[in-house]
């Protein structure tokens, strides 16, 4: 194991500054995903900056009626808090649903967003990659691919992103915060994970040494929740996940917020089904006609193309249900 160098920031300039300056840097929060990964020698930092003691914890409801989370707020404390319980149920549970409870209790809202894909190809360390090993190939295109992702995919990668509270973030557009070498910026979180496309190993666009701050979510009216389907219920990634929020007037939609999860390169806005459903009579009819037009153009390798069929009924259910709640 190569050594690794540790240093605890003080405030966000610092955290930024000395990452920046070291091209083996890397910031350290909660450490759930890092530390593994460091273990398995998938990534190796020569220097990690710890952020813990940033002020970056805060939950605050804005004027506007959005939320701020602030990017070290824990998952767990992020998942009860009173406004997220009541404003926007379906983010509590995809951050309940999303680790065990150990995990929540020291995960950060900002490092579970950057969290990286639980490809075991990727995680062996030594299979073709091209995550981890640019140019050297995807060994799941004809391996072990029953949990890989059937939307988004390219020819150099098909691993799917692991969050489940980013599914939901995506759903709601919310917008990420960051400082970086070149300052501020804001970014929608759809845009913060990038399709693999001919570069998977660039999963976001963030700049070495570009730090989350903070992460907001806009006011939402409408009910919604989030079903996570896996092969275990006491701690397990999803093999189909599904955030869905609606409104419904005079019997028909009148407005829709729908994602998924196991089953894309990243959190997969269902802008197609949306689309389809806009005014739309809500009945199961109408929402098995929005899950075929999603998944119209999903490509499943050799063992996952039972997640095609699993992601329309994870729609049609989470629909159904979300209607039953409003």
């Amino acid at each position: 194991m190569q050594p690794v160098s540790y240093v605890r920031a003080a405030d966000v300039n610092e955290a930024v500054g000395t990452v920046a300056a070291d091209p083996g840097g890397a910031f350290l929060a909660g450490g759930t995903t890092e530390v593994d990964l460091l273990r398995l020698g998938v990534t190796r930092p020569d220097l990690l900056v710890d952020v813990n003691d940033l002020p970056l914890t805060e939950l605050e409801d804005r004027p506007d009626g959005s939320l701020r989370i602030g990017a070290m707020a824990r998952m767990s404390d992020v998942a009860r808090a009173p406004s997220v319980l009541a404003r926007y149920p379906g983010m509590s549970e995809a951050l309940l649903l999303g680790a065990s409870e150990q995990l929540r209790n020291m995960a950060s809202m900002g490092g579970n967003l950057c969290q990286r894909v639980r490809c075991a190809y990727f995680r062996d360390g030594v299979s073709d990659c091209n995550k981890r090993a640019p140019g050297s190939g995807c060994a799941a295109m004809d391996g072990a691919n029953r949990g890989h992702a059937i939307l988004g995919t390219s020819s150099k990668c098909i691993a799917t992103h692991p969050s489940d509270v980013a599914v939901a973030l995506v759903a709601l557009d919310a917008v990420v915060h960051t400082v970086g070498p070149s300052g501020t910026r804001s970014i929608a979180i759809d845009d913060f994970y990038l399709l693999p496309g001919n570069t998977p190993e660039r999963e976001h666009p963030l700049e070495h040494g570009e730090l989350i701050t903070a992460i907001d979510v806009p006011p939402l009216d409408l009910q919604s929740l989030y079903l996570k389907f896996r092969d275990r219920e006491s701690y397990e990634f999803a093999l189909v996940s599904v955030f869905a929020a609606m409104r419904v007037a005079d019997g028909n939609v009148a407005d829709v917020r729908l994602a998924l999860g196991g089953v894309g390169t990243k959190p997969w806005r269902a802008r197609r089904a949306e689309a389809r459903l806009a005014g739309a009579p809500a009945t199961v009819e109408s929402f098995a006609a929005a899950a075929e037009e999603e998944l119209r153009d999903a490509e499943p390798r050799q063992f996952n193309g039972f997640k095609v069929e699993f992601a329309k009924r994870a729609i049609v259910r989470g629909l159904t249900q979300v209607m039953g709640r409003t």
